[in-house]
């Protein structure tokens, strides 16, 4: 059981650390996506009010919880029809994403499918029930044994973002599998560029699943919009079946979520002025890294939502990494995503002056040998 996954990969990040760290200005560190920037007081208020939970909290989430899951799918992510048996909470997504196939009952042989560049979660939770990991987005080329699909728009690294058109076929591919197909849509409220116009598609929309949710689950965390990851602020909706057996599951294994944090969940998710205000910050810090890349000389691959930058140098991305690391920028190095990648992912969830810094020194580096 323990030999089934590797040593924590960004631990093969030390050595790249240490000499960013050796700059003269400082690490500027964009490797990891962890907010930065102060959980919003109105938040934080919430947990204080609800600090007095002598009790074990509900598994399958409260009924303040549900009913302001269900409101904020309707209103953000064009999903009507919701009811509250549809939804759970979660301590944070990634704890469900590494453990459904667990959950589900996947033995050796089943096959998860996770995206072609790929968040490391899903594979983990592939090797922890043993099962066989396929990196494939044509969803006619799933295998017939296929009993997991992962999707993940917008995705992590790339901030790719699936159209209602691409999900649908998704969905009616697993259905033919008989597989559950799980969506990882923590990014939905971060898009850019054409996304800034328009809502991005859930799994759960009728447009793609005509309103039926049988074997779809989605994913969810607050972790990014309402910089609450310390707090672990997450849930899923989707087959309402699904949700009970899962739920059950949990009620077994004792993995409850804080009734405080239940609470701050649905305060978060009935506000959108704090969501507004991150999403302002995200985006001008965007748009000066962005830019500083691009005149450094990196080709930008989609980024259309989310807080990464998905970049290549068309080079092996450790030599990147390595030459990133010179100008004291800490970068994530592709590999950790898809195998033999040229490309590196920077994060925005720096700080102003940081990102103002990363921009500095990309722009001093212009014209110098870097290549």
């Amino acid at each position: 059981m323990f030999d089934r996954l590797p040593e924590y990969p960004w631990a093969q990040l030390k050595p790249f650390a240490e000499l960013a760290s050796q700059h003269a200005g400082g690490i500027v560190d964009l490797s990891v996506g962890s907010p930065v920037d102060p959980t919003p007081f109105a938040i934080q208020s919430a947990l204080n009010a609800a600090a007095n939970s002598p009790g074990y909290p509900s598994t399958g989430g409260s009924a303040e919880f549900k009913t302001a899951v269900v409101s904020w799918f309707s209103r953000r992510r064009q999903v009507p029809d919701l009811s509250i048996d549809q939804v759970m909470p979660s301590i944070g997504s990634k704890e469900l994403i590494s453990f459904l196939p667990l959950l589900l009952g996947l033995k050796p042989g089943d096959v998860v499918v996770q995206p072609s560049v790929a968040y490391t979660a899903y594979v983990v939770g592939a090797a922890l029930a043993d099962c066989e990991i396929v990196s494939e987005d044509d969803p006619a080329l799933w295998p017939e044994n296929t009993k997991l699909v992962w999707l993940n728009s917008p995705g992590n690294p790339d901030g790719r973002v699936l159209s209602a058109e691409e999900l649908r076929q998704a969905v009616a591919r697993a259905r033919e599998l008989g597989a559950v197909i799980a969506s990882d849509e923590c990014y939905a409220e971060l898009g850019w560029d054409e996304w800034e116009s328009q809502l991005i598609p859930s799994i759960l929309d009728p447009r793609v699943c005509e309103g039926d949710h049988t074997n779809l689950l989605a994913l969810y965390s607050l972790s990014k919009q309402s910089n609450m990851a310390g707090h672990r602020a997450a849930f899923a909706a989707g087959d309402a079946k699904l949700v009970k057996s899962l739920v059950n599951l949990r009620m077994h294994a004792g993995l409850n979520t804080p009734a405080p944090v239940q609470h701050a969940i649905a305060v978060a998710l009935r506000d959108s002025e704090h969501v507004n205000h991150a999403k302002n910050v995200y985006r001008n810090r965007r748009e000066v890294l962005l830019e500083a890349v691009k005149a450094y000389g990196f080709d930008v691959s989609d980024s259309e939502a989310g807080l990464y930058i998905w970049a290549t140098l068309y080079e092996d991305c450790w030599k990147t990494v390595e030459s990133m690391a010179k100008l004291g920028i800490l970068v994530a190095p592709g590999t950790l995503y898809e195998p033999d990648s040229k490309h590196v992912r920077f994060a925005l969830t720096a700080t102003d002056e940081r990102i103002n810094e990363a921009s500095k020194r990309l722009h001093d580096a212009i014209g110098l040998e870097h290549r």
